[in-house]
């Protein structure tokens, strides 16, 4: 077999961690197996890199920073090939450049565009282990560019499906996906397997197992991508196709989103081709939108348009609206960003009737409001204040019967 193996900062957190990666690495050559790596700075190390920008430039430029970030992985993915090499197994180290990872030119959240995998497939049949810089590519013109947060799970994915692997293994410092956070919900349970498109609903939501974009790209490609943990051997959750069994599932998870911020552009004169102006703008910016409501007044002739963005872009996308809101005459722009977005999901929604209506009945009884309501399939997400989560988060879950005991 052909073994894609991902190991995040936590795994690779320190020298000791990351002879531990070595150590299962070769074992798991010494099965058979050809195995490629990818590998996350150690952890903290990209924050530090921030934090380092931060003291010599207010406003570093994008290029600037993908440059720095990426040495994060460098540094590991050499540290890692060493310590594989030192157990007496064959181990080469790859720049995202090297494995032949090509993103477009988005600065800081690229899109991995192909990859021209010939040098690691000529390193696997020369038996060696491939050790790879995860979150970072190269552009046509040579300028290199990260996958932004977690991107080392899409580049793991990424390069599973070019090498057509059998497997790829995500390690990381939890094992498996729950049914929800167990530092909120100790009694929460490990799930054996779970459909790309839950898994993509609850990464997107706000469950940091995996990167949003590399479970679309593993769903994209059928890649079967299993959750395990760095730290013990016990048998993870698989990612894989939907199956009958798991539609008997109303609900295979709540999640929680705390980085949410609600912009409102207030009074905006209600008429063709505002809304698609304003979000138009936001899109330009390479700011994802979520949750959109529109309120019209009781006059018709204004409305409010509300939607949320990470807080991490609130900033921009405020600086944006704001603009846009003068040059419309609307009233202005308010921005909270107190709140959370609270979600359940599970393919079984499809089948089964009155799962909003009774997420919404818990709530309300539990004192909690409701801001914005957002839908899909196979998901139903609510906009409450952020003091709240943990509430939503413990009522729900023992409400939908995801409890241990259940």
């Amino acid at each position: 077999m052909l073994i894609v193996q991902k190991y995040g900062g936590t795994s690779v957190g320190n020298p000791d961690r990351i002879k531990a990666v070595a150590t299962r690495v070769v074992a798991t050559v010494r099965q058979g197996h050809k195995v490629v790596v990818i590998v996350s700075a150690m952890s903290g190390e990209t924050d530090k890199l921030i934090r380092y920008a931060g003291q010599v430039s207010s406003n570093p430029t994008e290029r600037e920073m993908d440059l720095l970030l990426s040495s994060g992985e460098r540094i590991t993915t050499a540290l890692t090939s060493m310590a594989i090499s030192e157990l007496g197994q064959k181990a080469i180290a790859f720049t995202g450049r090297q494995a032949g990872i090509i993103t477009d030119a988005v600065y800081t959240k690229a899109k991995i565009e192909r990859i021209d995998a010939d040098k690691v497939n000529k390193a696997l049949d020369n038996g060696y282990a491939v050790v790879i810089a995860g979150f970072q590519g190269v552009t046509e013109d040579d300028e290199i560019t990260t996958l932004g947060r977690g991107g080392s799970d899409l580049s793991a994915v990424a390069v599973a499906a070019a090498l057509n692997a059998d497997l790829c293994e995500i390690y990381t410092d939890v094992d498996g996906v729950y049914t929800t956070d167990p530092n909120i919900v100790p009694e929460a349970r490990k799930l054996e397997k779970i459909s790309y498109e839950e898994m993509l609903e609850l990464a997107s939501l706000g469950a940091k197992v995996l990167q949003t974009r590399s479970v679309e790209f593993a769903m994209n490609y059928n890649v079967p991508v299993v959750v395990r943990s760095s730290f013990n051997n016990n048998p993870g959750t698989l990612v894989t196709k939907e199956d009958q069994d798991m539609e008997k599932v109303v609900v295979a998870g709540v999640a929680y989103d705390k980085n949410q911020a609600k912009l409102t552009v207030m009074h905006v004169p209600d008429k063709p081709g505002i809304a698609a102006r304003l979000f138009n703008t936001i899109a330009e910016a390479n700011i994802v939108v979520d949750v959109i409501v529109q309120n019209v007044s009781a006059d018709g002739l204004s409305a409010d348009i509300s939607f949320t963005v990470p807080k991490t872009d609130s900033r921009r996308a405020l600086e944006l609206a704001q603009r846009l809101a003068d040059d419309l005459g609307a009233k202005g722009v308010d921005v909270r960003d107190d709140l959370a977005k609270i979600s359940i999901v599970g393919v079984g929604m499809r089948t089964h009737s009155g799962v909003a209506a009774q997420m919404f009945g818990t709530l309300s009884k539990h004192g909690v409001n409701i801001m914005a309501i957002s839908t899909s399939e196979i998901k139903v997400s609510c906009l409450i204040e952020a003091k709240y989560t943990e509430l939503a988060v413990r009522v729900l879950h023992e409400e939908f019967g995801l409890n241990k005991h259940n």
